[in-house]
């Protein structure tokens, strides 16, 4: 049967070629993954990654983290909720102890997560369980003491993330050891929180004071930026688990720095998240560091990514 169309396919006989092993090429076998014994150690394990992709770059992040330690540039740790109720707390408060978090930053979520867990060593609760009956979100302690904490820290002169580690402190909970905020007063490392109003549990309550929590957030906020500015010259920033708020809080930050004349470049940004989102690519491994610096993104559940890369910081 005569084909229909006027056009001929193309003869492929005069193609012009090269030698396979002239060619550059982006994977070598010296880049390739090495197997490891049952008795290998966790050091064994990470130099045998491959050379490749999103191990290349976990590697070079976690050089780059442990410089900053060494010079004295800032570790700062942007946490979604996320990474305290899938158990994360314990890594992070060790590396707090060990020099490894210059400031964490907190969404509104994240000190109720942490207070609870330190109050009565859980958190978590389900959601479809009590939103039927009203009763989502109507845990007493939690919505009294930290709103309580709140306005007393307004009163004070503190941020929200000083004022819970405050309240933390004066209430000596059973379970403190497992606390971000209660570590972090302890070793006099700034946690600020960044709330919008409306979307946590401790809002429905009638203790809740719309001026106490933007008074507070704000004053976090410039505080952020005050840790933002010790990025300058090889610090890194971490944003886990957080789409949009944290994303948006930093992007800010950067800007209030270099307004006010400050140095902020050469240093490196990080996003992990389950999937990847615009903000966090935008705001936090690409604008700020464009020209300056760099940014690294990495796709997989905290639970298993953070501890990782964290104890890749051993190594």
């Amino acid at each position: 049967m005569t084909s229909k169309y006027s056009i001929e396919p193309l003869d492929l006989d005069g193609l012009d070629t090269y030698p396979l092993a002239s060619r550059k090429s982006k994977v070598g076998r010296e880049q390739l993954g090495k197997a490891v014994s049952e008795e290998a150690s966790f050091r064994e394990f990470w130099n045998g990654l491959p050379d490749i992709l999103a191990a290349r770059d976990l590697r070079e992040l976690v050089k780059r983290m442990r410089r900053a330690r060494e010079s004295e540039r800032a570790l700062i740790w942007g946490l979604g909720a996320h990474v305290i109720k899938v158990g994360l707390s314990p890594l992070l408060i060790d590396l707090m102890d060990r020099g490894f978090v210059s400031g964490l930053a907190l969404n509104g979520a994240g000190i109720i997560h942490d207070f609870e867990l330190a109050m009565v060593g859980q958190t978590s609760e389900e959601v479809a369980d009590g939103l039927g009956e009203g009763k989502f979100g109507m845990a007493e302690e939690t919505g009294a003491l930290l709103n309580e904490a709140t306005r007393k820290g307004v009163e004070n002169g503190l941020g929200l993330g000083e004022a819970i580690g405050v309240l933390l402190h004066e209430q000596d909970p059973p379970y403190k050891e497992t606390s971000l905020l209660w570590n972090a007063y302890r070793l006099a490392i700034p946690v600020t929180v960044h709330v919008a109003v409306g979307t946590d549990i401790i809002h429905m309550h009638p203790q809740a004071s719309g001026a106490a929590i933007g008074e507070a957030s704000l004053h976090d906020f410039k505080l952020f930026a005050g840790v933002v500015r010790g990025l300058n010259d090889g610090g890194v920033y971490l944003n886990i688990g957080s789409a949009v708020l944290l994303p948006e809080v930093f992007l800010k930050a950067v800007s209030v720095v270099r307004n006010l004349g400050h140095p902020l470049t050469d240093f490196s940004t990080a996003n992990f998240d389950f999937i990847r989102h615009y903000r966090p690519r935008v705001n936090v491994v690409e604008r700020p560091v464009t020209g300056s610096g760099r940014g690294f993104e990495f796709v997989g559940h905290h639970e298993l990514m953070l501890p990782l890369m964290i104890q890749g910081l051993s190594v």
